[in-house]
């Protein structure tokens, strides 16, 4: 068994992993979870000793396969709960993060899998993330942000890099959720903002960062 602790240092490393990182090192781990650096060296060398992960100074932090399994159940976990707490709870989409970061860590024989079940098999959390089944497969991930869509070019929202409360929040206040339409009408090159028309009228002047953490399908 696993502290919460432990657990939360599997998903990160996990997250880091997913994000393309090619070495994966302590200060990065430190950086993720705002953690002093001499804890983080104590506790990777603590979770090597468990066969969780295998840590070369010159190749970084690498989850086993034992790892790599706890955290993909402890993420699946979260994104059902998420799916759990908007779909039928009725949570915004703003709200469910940090809930679901406590329910994440809830034991229970089969309880994922009876959730999963419940819920419909769900691909996807609301903030557009793929769940991972039992077996660690995942449904494609969306990889194209606004920002890289040319002008004049209409895409869907399908997900976003950004799942703060602040960011999902503005995105309430502009009308955007997953599945909205926005077309990119143009990129201001004086200071990389970009405007958009959100729906069939309104239209909205938005940031570069704003626009790299929106994920589209054209």
């Amino acid at each position: 068994m696993q502290t919460l602790s432990e657990e939360n240092y599997l998903k990160i490393i996990y997250h880091l992993d997913k994000q393309g990182l090619k070495k994966i090192t302590p200060t990065a781990i430190s950086e993720a979870l705002s953690n002093n650096p001499a804890s983080v060296v104590d506790m990777i060398k603590k979770l090597a000793d468990k066969k969780y992960l295998l840590y070369e100074k010159s190749k970084g932090v690498k989850l086993t396969d034992t790892g790599r399994n706890i955290a993909v159940q402890i993420v699946r976990k979260h994104r059902l709960w998420e799916v759990m707490l908007v779909e039928k709870l009725g949570y915004g989409w703003d709200e469910v993060h940090e809930i679901a970061e406590q329910l994440e860590h809830v034991q229970g024989e089969g309880l994922a899998d009876k959730l999963d079940k419940f819920l419909g098999y769900p691909q996807y959390d609301p903030h557009g993330d793929p769940i991972p089944k039992s077996n660690g497969e995942t449904a494609s991930s969306f990889r194209t942000i606004l920002a890289d869509i040319d002008e004049g070019k209409d895409c869907r929202v399908v997900a976003v890099k950004d799942t703060s409360t602040s960011f999902l929040q503005y995105l309430k206040r502009l009308d955007i959720g997953i599945g909205s339409r926005v077309t990119l009408v143009e990129k201001i090159a004086f200071d990389n903002s970009i405007i958009i028309r959100i729906g069939k009228d309104q239209m909205a002047t938005v940031s570069r960062i704003f626009a790299e953490n929106l994920l589209v399908q054209e």
